[in-house]
């Protein structure tokens, strides 16, 4: 999909509507600014390199842009595989694209000037230079040395090449203002310094190219180069999705930007989402049947799931891998199980049996773990259902801890982990008959747990499910969790409760943009995420609108509907602001959270992985009911 901004070169904005876009390179690194090419968050420039996907730093921060020609400036942003701007001022005409190398800490940006002027026009670029951990802008001056495009500092290195004039200059530290980390109670200002300088003159009535690249240990490649790789790697991901609609499409392209690979593990895993989150476990497996399996990236899905599985301990899934020797965080009850239900989502894509055989064993080691019990009270109860959660810990999705206050405390028994349950015991009963084995036990186990949740969970004067079994009033919130017990590949309830929990969730959580965390009738739900850490903390999964969520509402909708055409068009309808949606903040990205009540601007991460992977998935079902035989 292509968007356009016109108007101006340097669109108005203010921090709450701003726009951005997004570029990435397969190893968690990534270029990101605003359309003005400006930064608003610290957590964005044009060279964030990557150690890991994990741990990453900012090198080139920002450009200062000096054009000698004079008048009024008029121009467009465009998107499509890349940012292009094109404007025109005094009779210069310019145009400026960024690209990022797949498989390289290096990008680069490109100019084309063509002077229509009487007089040369000279183009000044200044790289400011920031070398902190990403996130971790400097407040103090440090020493600097350069010498010959190579930057020196703080313990870390970069290289600047250029087709123009390279010259060096004064270090001077300045500092950048953030007007969206000042908005959501972040560090507002950090410092950059500047060091060299490129440029060309183009004199009267002729063109000129001027091109910078970027990179930390140096490339042989140039800025054209590189700009044109980066165009070719996004045009490859939508060329080769199965999928044809054009938002499809374009999500697909969006979904690379979040497979990255791993040194320290050899493999694929997937970046939750930028600008400020690394690989986690949870996310991962959430993210992964739509970024891989609805796109026909099937070895990448394989690659990802042998890095977990080879992490299994104690039938707990990595939910970070740290850096060095530090051991990995193993605190999710819902991972290891998604980890199974994304196996089963594989080899029913593929039909690759010997992958699907290969992870078995892991899948029960996880299976045995959680009746028999492990860490972080994960544990089996007499009636089947699993609980989880003790202390301070906080092993769901809505796992945020403020100090010792647990703004969604969910200890117990949480609605999904036990859909999630019920659907691991049905997977590894399958694919034990697939082995030649006898699956018996898993399918009698999973009668119980079938049994249970509906008699523990259901509450027919309400007509929707508990969120959680603890004995607390948390038990009754109507909450998005339950959503799950109806999407999942074997699922448990009847038809009927089904169609309920879709009915309750569409009328009181459902926006166009995502699921409400908290209905708006309860007394906890907060309307808005914003300000400082402690209040934004205590918004997050009170009410705030998730994107993700709204990719099993949607599958759900579709079901309780008999995945009709008509159903199917429905949907398609409820899904026409996905342009729009595509075109706020991020460009062609879906971000993470909205507010709670009337969903505006997106908030948190400009781009999230499980938000563009649960609506490929959406759309990979509309295609697949829409090519189907009837209209009924």
């Amino acid at each position: 999909m292509r968007f356009t901004f016109s108007g101006s070169a340097r669109p108005s904005r203010t921090p709450a509507e701003g726009h951005c876009w997004l570029l990435t390179n397969g190893l968690g690194g990534f270029m990101s600014a605003s359309l003005d090419l400006s930064v608003t968050r610290c957590d964005q420039g044009l060279l964030v390199a990557a150690a890991s996907p994990s741990r990453r730093f900012t090198l080139v921060h920002a450009l200062r842009e000096e054009l000698t020609a004079r008048g009024e400036e008029r121009g467009s942003f465009t998107w499509e595989h890349g940012p292009e701007w094109r404007w025109e001022r005094g009779g210069a005409a310019l145009v400026r694209r960024c690209g990022m190398m797949p498989g390289e800490n290096a990008s680069a940006v490109t100019y084309e000037l063509v002077n229509r002027s009487a007089r040369p026009c000279t183009l000044t670029v200044t790289p400011v230079f920031q070398f902190a951990q990403k996130g971790e802008p400097p407040q103090k001056p440090f020493p600097v040395e350069y010498r010959d495009g190579a930057v020196r500092a703080a313990g870390l290195g970069a290289r600047v090449a250029t087709n123009g004039e390279l010259r060096p200059v004064p270090v001077a530290f300045e500092r950048m203002d953030y007007p969206d980390d000042e908005r959501d109670g972040r560090r507002p200002w950090g410092l950059g310094f500047v060091c060299c300088a490129a440029g060309i003159t183009v004199p009267a009535g002729e063109r000129g190219e001027l091109w910078l690249t970027f990179s930390d240990t140096g490339t042989d490649r140039t800025g054209p180069e590189i700009v044109e790789a980066s165009i070719e790697e996004n045009r490859r991901r939508e060329e080769r999705c199965p999928l044809v609609s054009p938002e499809a499409r374009a999500l697909a392209r969006a979904a690379g930007d979040f497979v990255a690979y791993r040194a320290s593990t050899g493999g694929k895993t997937v970046v939750a989402g930028y600008p400020f989150f690394g690989d986690w476990g949870r996310d991962t497996m959430i993210a992964l049947p739509g970024c891989t399996l609805s796109t026909g990236r099937f070895e990448d899905a394989k690659s990802i799931l042998r890095t977990f599985i080879r992490y299994e301990r104690e039938g707990l899934l990595p939910n970070y891998f740290p850096e060095g020797q530090e051991e990995p965080q193993y605190n999710s009850a819902d991972a290891p199980l998604l980890l199974i239900n994304a196996v089963w989502l594989y080899y029913r894509r593929t039909g690759d049996r010997d992958f699907a055989l290969e992870a078995l064993p892991a899948l029960r080691r996880i299976v045995e773990a959680y009746k028999n019990g492990t860490r972080y009270a994960i544990k089996m109860d007499a009636d089947g259902l699993i609980s989880a959660g003790e202390g301070l810990d906080q092993v769901t999705w809505m796992d945020v801890r403020v100090g010792d206050i647990l703004p969604t405390p969910r200890h117990g028994k949480p609605v999904e982990i036990n859909a999630y349950w019920y659907n691991a015991l049905r997977v590894c009963a399958e694919l034990s008959t697939l082995a030649g084995e006898d699956g018996g036990e898993y399918l009698a186990l999973s009668e119980t747990v079938k049994r249970s949740f509906n008699e523990k969970f259901w509450m027919e004067d309400r007509g929707y499910l508990r969120d959680v079994l603890s004995g607390t009033p948390a038990d009754t919130q109507l909450r998005c969790n339950q959503i799950w017990a109806v999407t999942m590949p074997f699922a448990m309830l009847p038809t009927e409760r089904e169609a309920r929990v879709v009915e309750a969730v569409d009328r009181r959580l459902y926006t166009s943009r995502g699921l409400r965390t908290l209905s708006p009738e309860d007394p906890q739900f907060h309307p808005t995420y914003g300000g400082p850490q402690t209040e934004r903390d205590m918004a997050y999964h009170q009410g705030t609108v998730w994107p993700f969520p709204l990719g099993a509402f949607y599958l759900a909708y579709l079901k309780v509907r008999r995945e009709t055409k008509k159903a199917a068009g429905e949907v398609r309808a409820r899904m026409s602001v996905m342009p729009e949606i595509l075109r706020e903040g991020c460009v062609g990205q879906i971000p993470e959270i909205y507010d709670g009540m009337e969903p505006g601007p997106s908030r948190g991460c400009f781009a999230q992985a499980w938000s563009v992977g649960e609506l490929l998935r959406v759309y990979e079902k509309l295609e697949e009911i829409e090519r189907s035989a009837g209209d009924a």
